[in-house]
């Protein structure tokens, strides 16, 4: 009966000691978080309910929607900020800029003294797979973060609807950043840039490391006239693949089923054209 009672003393120790282990890495933590569709939209909801699991977390987020900014930056008007949440685990600040302004409003004045851990920008509603990564204000804000020395990552689901369903993105946002928080072995500049299908989540099939599409939009503007006489145009157009093949790419695991994860870099030097244009200048 002893023998019995020490066993089962003992697993109960072990276990308390992983769980007490485990909710001082989470405690330690601290998770930046923005985005570029607002702190009010779901997709915010949804990437704090993630960020929460592994830490503190401390928002700046637009107070409008600010899709399509890319690295944008405000210099001629004025920002304000406010903080509109405050609980134990999460802190809440809306900025009235652009999802850049709010990375650099929040390491350059609010969290100078603090250790972030990783960087979050989404759950952005919509695509930024392909070209998209260049116009996207979600990828904009997780790659302005890189040149502060914090990892980051985008998160986006395709799918623009303002009450989409997020179970997806946030099973497998989770699973990713759950990775990148357990090998130390990544740099502190990488940014990845992850597209979730929109499909149900059951038949997600996994996730694929992927690079991104050749390709490109072709824009069409529709005119129409106002009541005073005047001309307006409201933008519309469709992406087009120049490579609907390639197996390789985020296109194509997005359209087969799969969350595409791309890593990002910053430069954009075409270095084998470097060589030729030496013989040319």
């Amino acid at each position: 009966m002893k023998i019995k009672q020490l066993k089962t003393f003992k697993s109960f120790s072990v276990l308390h000691f992983f769980i007490t282990f485990v909710l001082s890495m989470k405690q330690s933590r601290t998770i930046f978080l923005t985005n570029d569709d607002s702190y009010r939209s779901k997709g915010f909801e949804a990437a704090i309910e993630i960020a929460r699991k592994f830490g503190r977390v401390i928002a700046v987020a637009p107070d409008a929607p600010q899709s399509g900014k890319s690295q944008a930056i405000t210099i001629y008007n004025p920002l304000y900020l406010r903080k509109v949440r405050d609980e134990e685990d999460v802190t809440v600040y809306s900025l009235n800029g652009t999802p850049v302004d709010c990375v650099k409003m929040a390491f350059d004045h609010l969290l100078c003294d603090e250790k972030i851990d990783l960087a979050i920008s989404g759950i952005n509603h919509g695509s930024n797979a392909a070209v998209n990564v260049l116009y996207s204000g979600t990828m904009g804000a997780a790659i302005e973060t890189t040149f502060y020395n914090i990892p980051s990552i985008g998160l986006s689901l395709t799918d623009h609807d303002l009450d989409a369903n997020f179970e997806g993105a946030i099973k497998y946002g989770t699973q990713i950043i759950e990775a990148v928080l357990a090998d130390d072995t990544l740099p502190r500049s990488l940014c990845l840039n992850v597209n979730v299908p929109n499909i149900p989540c059951e038949e997600i099939k996994g996730v694929r490391a992927s690079r991104q599409t050749k390709g490109y939009w072709r824009e069409e503007f529709y005119k129409r006239t106002d009541p005073h006489g005047r001309d307006y145009f409201w933008l519309t157009g469709a992406f087009s693949n120049a490579e609907p093949q390639a197996e390789d790419t985020d296109e194509w695991a997005l359209a087969n089923g799969y969350v595409s994860v791309v890593p990002v870099q910053i430069d954009l030097t075409a270095y084998e054209q470097i060589e030729q244009l030496k013989k040319i200048l």
